[in-house]
């Protein structure tokens, strides 16, 4: 532990404003995400729980709001504050999984196309090139719009636009790693493809991999949310961020603006912290940015 504290990588986080202000909000939502909804007094997605007396009340700083409501309620007196709790928790479900299985797919991919080389190289980074043709919010639109929408589709739809980036960047690394000498020792050993591949080629490949899944959580989380936006995404008995948004906006030209306000702004936040971590990673983790 004292060496790792002592290491150049934590000296430089420490020294690195914009990185720590990036962890913390993380870290934040993180915990919000997770122990939230033992912070709240209210499910808002428990009917018994609602009163429809309560609704469109404003923040509790402006005039008429209530104590209980810290940033007010939405059309079917929900608590803004606990919607944006347990939508958090969806989106950053989603932005997770999907990272991890755009990752594996990728890596797979990305391995087997840069260490054999030949057809299968051509066949996999044509495809890659293909869908890199498209915009990734234009295919994921496509994909809800086909097969509908719920928590499993858009994860298969994040993963189907995610893959590529992971493929291409792990394909990069293995092409300059198997031309190395200790690559060469391995196959006169007597090693296997797979040990080569699961025990030399991985092992230096994850480094960039790291920096990659951390800028892509971000990604799906907008994604997911423009989706839900749109009406293509998540249903309305799994709200994440993205539908509250929408529901908000419905009603923001009313003047009851903090129903869409806030869990914009915890997007933004959300976001914004992800990418701040991650342009440090990516300098830290990457020698030839130093």
């Amino acid at each position: 532990m004292q060496r790792l504290l002592s290491s150049e990588f934590v000296h430089n986080y420490r020294h690195n404003i914009p990185a720590v202000l990036g962890s913390l909000l993380v870290l934040a939502f993180a915990f919000l995400a997770i122990f939230g909804p033992l912070l709240v007094w209210q499910d808002p997605y428990d009917v018994s729980q609602l009163e429809l007396m309560d609704s469109f009340k404003p923040p509790v700083w402006l005039e008429g709001g209530h104590p209980r409501y810290l940033l007010g309620t939405d059309g079917q007196g929900r608590d803004v504050l606990a919607s944006i709790i347990y939508g958090a928790r969806i989106s950053a479900f989603i932005g997770i999984a999907a990272m991890a299985c755009s990752c594996v797919i990728g890596t797979i991919l990305g391995l087997i196309s840069g260490y054999y080389g030949g057809m299968l190289d051509a066949v996999i980074m044509r495809v890659a090139d293909i869908q890199l043709s498209f915009p990734s919010m234009l295919i994921a639109l496509f994909l809800m719009s086909a097969f509908g929408n719920g928590i499993g589709m858009i994860l298969i739809a994040l993963t189907a636009v995610g893959w590529v980036v992971y493929a291409r960047t792990v394909r990069g690394s293995t092409l300059s790693e198997i031309q190395k000498e200790y690559i060469q020792a391995a196959r006169v050993a007597g090693l296997s493809d797979t040990e080569i591949i699961r025990r030399h080629v991985l092992p230096n490949v994850l480094t960039p991999l790291i920096v990659v899944s951390t800028i892509q959580v971000g990604s799906f989380i907008l994604i997911e949310a423009s989706l839900s936006f749109l009406g293509v995404g998540v249903p309305i008995t799994e709200p994440s961020l993205g539908l509250l948004v929408k529901e908000g906006f419905d009603v923001l030209f009313s003047g009851i603006w903090w129903t869409s306000a806030f869990p914009g702004l915890f997007i933004m936040f959300l976001v914004f912290g992800i990418n701040l971590f991650g342009d440090f990673l990516r300098d830290e983790l990457n020698p030839r940015l130093r």
